[in-house]
Order: structure tokens, then C-alpha cells, then sequence
């Protein structure tokens, strides 16, 4: 398959038959010349939206054809896109559609108490889940068989595809005969799961026999180690990710930092919207979408844009010169990051695949990690127990990392050959929190109390009066930029007690007695004892482990502390990090290599997302930064370095194994080009 490009847009067109006609003012040659003078060259139309309506003539399905349309709106805007240069994917919809809702609700998946899933009979929207084991299947495979019958199709978006937990008659029957108890929570969640997996494979390979080349992606609103399984049934992965929906800020990070490392081209997908789809007639800060997308690239993912067509079948022209203007400058930027691959030190992994959220609900542990190793200027990813740890210098467990005996085996190997580690509260215990499943962190749990603290409710909880706090004091090694004093941890952490030769880095000072309707004091936690209770941060040689959650704990409320304490015992274990700055933590700063160019591409970021309303962060303002001076690690000879696409060059000082220079000025975004050998380009 041909990579993905740069400029794309998602077109969204879910149109209630209420509405008539609809199209009426398209034009396929005013169409097309819109998305060509925004820079778009990637357009995802629609053959079938969550309303159940097609909009491709259709000979399978006459009666879903919209009844408030008389062209053929697809055929149109593929052949005015396609005249013009510009990709035109097809969308249709997979586990959402209220005309076969309404008319077959045989295909609906059932909860255990027998009710439709999804909205009540009451409810406006579409949000009914299909049982992809009925026969509503079928009817799929036959609907895309059509698409790729009736028009030229250079790819499929199939929308709505993850496990929905169905108690339908046939999945009854189904687990019946796996041998699976339906009254089994887990065991639906494993078929659940195989379902939507099993449907993923068989439908790419239905699409490949019919159209080898074309690309194909099933979205769920988030991409993660559970679509690990699946990898062969996709050619890209988009990873959608509205800012100002269910997403926010914190989601595409954490997710384009997972999904680059399964070895398939990433899109990043936000919205022209203000807030989330179907908000019409709205569009976002120009500041903001211009963040998201020029994010998008300092990951090494290409940009998508969604929008939705309105009723009338005319784009918005106000709109797309707000696109255009973005992806302009997208366009002057693409060629330093084409084959573009992270350079990276440190791999995060993710409690993800423990905490069996909903697709997008990140663990509080992640975003927390993700933020703190953000500011710190860190390059790293996110990974799973499944990935190679051999190209990372440091792995950090952030707060909920289950270990087995065989994952044991995979990070002791990794210490065995000179790899560092960083783990936080429950990381490296078993699922029950009984033990730690090695010995590599110099601890285990402090078993003579029999009322087993660390299972207890109150271990790694929130509460809103903090009634279980407890006091850290860092010592001499990591005091620094702290004062040797308490530092309130509002979640309380593990008990533990040190094994071997270990170097105790802080300790855990209790308060006077937890908050209880028995006893407390003033508004929140109980002041500190004083009295010292066991260690709080470990270091056995080559790993570091907090006893507190430190990573969710910044996720609920940002203590400084938290951040620092990380980020110091980070520097610890990784001496000479790859790249560090003086600027403040908003920046954000990555480092991508083209190795066909021999050169490294440092992307620095400054936009600073704010909470200017109660649900809502906005970007509106860009805030330049001046005279930032950049230093990276590299033993490698520096042939140049140039600020691109200006080609600006920039003054360096090679200072041994460190480059040195200076950026003047920083307005939102720029590229510094670092060539080595003498290569230069394009």
C-alpha cells in the first residue's frame, strides 16, 4: 500500500430523513476545488452514515437508500476528487445504524437484563450496538461487496467496531458452545473481545480478495494494546482524538505514543469543531487546530481533520480557509517528515491492558506519566507487556503494571543487559497485590501487619478529603530541588520493607490517625506525626521504585513535587538525556530521524492548552518563547544544523558528545534540521 498523506479530511454526513432534500446545493466541481485550495489531498466520504442511509445508488439495499437524495453523491465526489488528485476513502458505519435498529431488531446486542444496548426506546440518537453474529453480518459483507462494485474505492473507514458485551440469543448459543457460561462477566468479555476481532479479520480479508490495494481502518475511538491482536487486519491506524470532545488534550499523546510502535503509518484525527462531532456550524481556534495538527507531526503521524457536510451538500468556505491556512503550513513542513521515525530513550508502559476501561477512557497512571515525562522533555513511548524492550535505555511502570512470572523474566533480562527502571506503588506485584514478582526493586510488601495494608480499600484511592494521606520526605540524593521536609501524598501507597543492599532515596513519615467519623482534624488530612513509618523511595542499583501512586497522584492535581521527584530520579538512572532545554515546561520537544536523509529533525511546540470554561480546555493565544537554548546527546559528527523550512542555518557548538545552539525566536512551532555526514536536504 501506498503511505498515507499528509493533508486529509474525515467527511462526516450522518443526515436524518427528516431532512429534504438534501444536497440540493452540491456542486462536485465546487467540491473538489474547496478541499484542492485548502491543501486537502485525502477526502473520507460517506456510503452509508449511523442513520442507516446510503448515498451510493444502491441495488442491494433500494429501501436505505436517504429519501431525501436524488444524485449519486458518492460516484460525484470521487470522480471530481480524483480528477483533482485528491484520495477519497468511503466511510461506512458497522456497529451503529438505526434503520437496521428499527427494522431488524433481531440484530441488536441485548444486556443481561434482556434490553437493547444502547439507547431507550425514548432516547434521541442512533446509539443502538448491532450483534455482529447475527445475520446483520452478512448483510455487511454484501454492502461492501456493493461499494467496491459501484464505485472506485481507494480505502475503507469502518466506524464503530469493539466489543460490545451481548447477551443476544445467538451469542448465547455461541459461548454455549465455546463452553463459555454466559452468566460469566469475564468469560463475555473474552468473547466479546474475539468477536470483534474475528469480524476485523474476516472482513479485511473480504476486502483484499475484492481490492488488494486498498486501505482499510476500524476506528474505536482509540487505538491500544488490545488492538494488538488485530494488527494484519489493518494497513494504518487513525487515531481520533477531538480535544474538545470525550478526548481532551491528554488522550492523543498518550495514544499516538502506543500506536506508533505496532510498525503501521498513523493518521492523528481531530475536528474543525469547537467542541465534538455533529457540533454544526462551529469551528475551532485557529490557534488550537493549528496545536493539534502541528502535534500530529512532532509524533511522526500524518493530519486528519474532521468536519461534517451540511444537509445542503455545500462546504463551509469559511471553514476551509481556516483548514487551509493549517494545512499550508503542513504542506511546507511534510517533506522534513516523511519515513520520519521517533528517536527515542525511554518506554512507558501502560496499565491499559489491567484496567479494561472503555476505548479512550485512559488509566489516570498513563496521562499522569505521559504529562510529567512531557514537561521533562523526555523521548519516549508508550508500550505493553508485548513490546521489545531492546531499543530503550530506561522502562518506567507507572503505578498499575501487573507482573507475571514471565513478564519478570522479560524486565530482569532487560536490567541483566544494562537497562534501567522506574516503577511506582502496585507495578511489579502480582494482580492481587500479595507480592512483587521480582526481586529487582529491593522490596517487598511488609507482611507482619495481618490486616495486609496494601489490599486494603483505602490503598491508592482518591477521597475527596484526603483521609488517607500519608507524608514523603526525599533525602539527600533527591533533595535538590526540594527541601528534605514532608510532602504530602494524598493517595496512600504501599507498605513495604527493603531486601539486600538497597539505597533508601526517601521515606514515608505517617500522620497522627486517618480521617475517620472517630477521629480528624480541620478540613482535610491529619498533619504529619513525624514519626517515620517505611521507606517511600527505593533504589536496588539500576531501578528506582516509588511506594506511592506518584503518577496517578499528578493526574488528580499536579503536585509539583510529584514531577520533580519522577523527573530527578529519572536523571539518576539516565545521566545524559537526549535532549534538554531551558525553556519552560509547556514546551514540548521531540526528535524525529530521517534516516534516508541522515539527519534528525527536532520539533519544538509551544501552545498551552487553558481551562477557560467548566468542561473545556481551549487554545487561543500563541505565546512565542525567545532565545531557546537546545542541547542533545549525540556521538555523532554534526554536519549542520538549519531551521526548515527556511533553511535558516543555526550557529552550533558540537561541545564533545553534546550539540549545542540556540533558537531566537519561537512562535507556536519549528523544525531544526541536524545533519550528520554532510547531508543535506531536500
Amino acid at each position: 500500500m501506498k503511505p498515507l498523506r499528509f493533508r486529509q479530511i474525515h467527511l462526516d454526513f450522518h443526515t436524518s430523513e427528516a431532512i429534504s432534500p438534501i444536497a440540493a446545493d452540491f456542486d462536485a466541481d465546487r467540491f473538489a476545488d474547496t478541499l484542492a485550495r485548502a491543501q486537502v489531498d485525502s477526502v473520507t466520504c460517506f456510503a452509508r452514515c449511523h442513520h442507516g442511509w446510503i448515498y451510493y445508488r444502491t441495488e442491494l439495499s433500494p429501501e436505505r437508500h436517504h429519501p431525501g437524495l436524488s444524485i449519486d453523491l458518492l460516484a460525484q465526489q470521487i470522480d471530481a476528487c480524483h480528477r483533482r488528485g485528491i484520495r477519497v476513502p468511503i466511510y461506512t458505519s458497522v456497529q451503529w445504524d438505526n434503520y437496521a435498529a428499527k427494522n431488524h431488531p433481531e440484530w441488536l446486542c441485548r444486556t443481561v437484563s434482556g434490553m437493547p444496548s444502547g439507547n431507550g426506546p425514548l432516547d434521541p440518537g442512533f446509539y443502538n450496538d448491532l450483534c455482529l453474529n447475527t445475520p446483520y453480518r452478512d448483510w455487511l459483507m454484501r454492502h461492501v461487496s456493493e461499494i467496491l462494485e459501484s464505485v472506485p474505492t481507494d480505502g475503507f473507514f469502518f466506524d464503530i467496531v469493539r466489543p460490545v458485551d451481548c447477551v443476544c440469543p445467538t451469542c448465547i448459543r455461541m459461548m454455549q458452545e465455546l463452553g463459555l457460561e454466559p452468566k460469566d462477566p469475564t468469560a463475555r468479555a473474552y468473547f466479546s473481545r474475539k468477536t470483534a476481532d474475528e469480524f476485523k479479520l474476516a472482513m479485511s480479508i473480504h476486502v483484499r480478495a475484492l481490492a488488494p490495494e486498498c486501505s482499510i481502518f476500524y476506528n474505536a475511538g482509540h487505538i491500544g494494546p488490545r488492538d494488538r491482536p488485530t494488527i494484519e487486519a489493518y494497513t494504518h491506524f487513525e487515531v481520533e482524538s477531538l480535544p474538545g470532545g470525550q478526548w481532551g488534550y491528554a488522550h492523543f499523546p498518550v495514544t499516538i505514543r502506543f500506536a506508533r510502535t505496532l510498525g503501521l503509518d498513523c493518521l492523528g484525527h481531530t475536528g474543525r469543531f469547537h467542541t465534538s462531532w455533529g457540533d454544526f456550524h462551529s469551528f475551532k481556534n485557529s490557534a488550537a487546530l493549528r496545536y493539534e495538527c502541528l502535534r500530529m507531526l512532532t509524533h511522526g503521524a500524518k493530519c486528519l481533520i474532521g468536519d461534517q457536510l451540511s444537509p445542503t451538500g455545500r462546504l463551509d468556505p469559511h471553514v476551509y480557509e481556516l483548514i487551509g491556512a493549517v494545512y499550508s503550513e503542513v504542506k511546507s513542513k511534510e517533506d522534513w517528515c516523511i519515513d520520519g521515525k521517533p528517536v527515542i530513550e525511554i518506554g512507558l508502559l501502560t496499565p491499559e491492558e489491567f484496567e479494561h476501561l472503555e476505548a479512550g477512557a485512559l488509566p489516570g497512571a498513563i496521562k499522569g506519566a505521559v504529562s510529567i515525562l512531557e514537561q521533562g522533555g523526555h523521548q519516549f513511548d508508550v508500550l505493553d507487556w508485548a513490546s521489545d524492550f531492546s531499543g530503550y535505555k530506561v522502562i518506567v511502570l507507572p503505578d498499575h503494571i501487573q507482573m507475571t512470572s514471565t513478564t519478570a523474566r522479560k524486565l530482569e533480562s532487560f536490567v541483566a543487559h544494562g537497562g534501567k527502571v522506574l516503577a511506582s506503588f502496585a507495578s511489579g506485584m502480582d494482580a492481587g497485590r500479595n507480592d512483587f514478582r521480582s526481586s529487582i526493586f529491593g522490596v517487598s510488601t511488609d507482611d507482619f501487619d495481618l490486616r495486609r495494608p496494601n489490599q486494603s480499600d483505602e490503598c491508592g484511592r482518591a477521597y475527596e478529603h484526603h483521609n488517607y494521606c500519608e507524608y514523603l520526605v526525599p533525602k539527600a540524593q533527591l533533595a535538590g530541588r526540594l527541601p528534605p521536609v514532608e510532602h504530602v501524598m494524598y493517595r496512600k501507597g504501599m507498605k513495604v520493607r527493603t531486601i539486600g543492599e538497597v539505597e533508601v532515596l526517601g521515606v514515608i513519615v505517617q500522620s497522627y490517625f486517618d480521617r475517620t467519623y472517630r477521629h480528624f482534624c480541620s478540613h482535610r488530612q491529619t498533619p504529619s506525626s513525624g514519626v517515620e513509618s517505611h521507606p517511600g523511595i527505593i533504589k536496588n542499583g539500576s531501578c528506582i521504585y516509588f511506594t506511592s501512586p506518584v503518577f496517578t497522584q499528578y493526574n488528580d492535581n499536579a503536585p509539583r513535587w510529584c514531577k520533580v521527584l519522577v523527573l530527578d530520579a529519572l536523571r539518576m538512572l539516565l545521566e545524559s538525556p537526549l535532549i534538554s532545554h531551558n525553556g519552560p515546561s509547556t514546551l514540548n520537544v521531540t526528535v524525529i530521524e530521517q534516516r534516508n536523509h541522515d539527519r534528525w529533525i527536532i520539533h519544538l511546540l509551544h501552545f498551552i492548552p487553558e481551562r477557560r470554561s467548566e468542561k473545556l480546555d481551549v487554545v487561543e493565544d500563541v505565546i512565542p518563547l525567545n532565545d531557546l537554548q537546545i542541547q542533545v546527546h549525540t556521538k555523532r559528527k554534526i554536519a549542520s544544523v538549519m531551521l526548515v523550512p527556511e533553511r535558516t542555518p543555526i550557529p552550533f557548538d558540537p561541545g564533545g558528545e553534546e550539540l549545542r545552539f540556540t533558537l531566537q525566536r519561537l512562535d507556536g512551532h519549528a523544525m531544526v534540521a541536524v545533519h550528520f555526514d554532510q547531508t543535506f536536504g531536500p
